[in-house]
């Protein structure tokens, strides 16, 4: 694979991965869920809501 078939092949994976993030998102607000994220070095759950990034997801992929 040459160069510039690389970068396309990450750009739709790159694509890919941000449109399972925002199904993702998107579900856990629809069924009033938790997303499992790490904070601090801990797991935790927290509500979409909560969450600045989730909302920067969404509102980015609109």
């Amino acid at each position: 694979m040459g160069e510039i078939e690389i970068e396309q092949l990450q750009e739709k994976i790159d694509s890919g991965v941000r449109l399972a993030q925002k199904r993702l998102v998107e579900k856990a607000f629809k069924e009033d869920g938790d997303l499992v994220v790490v904070q601090d070095g801990e797991v935790v759950h927290v509500k979409p809501a909560d969450m600045e990034v989730a909302s920067e997801i969404i509102e980015s992929n609109a």
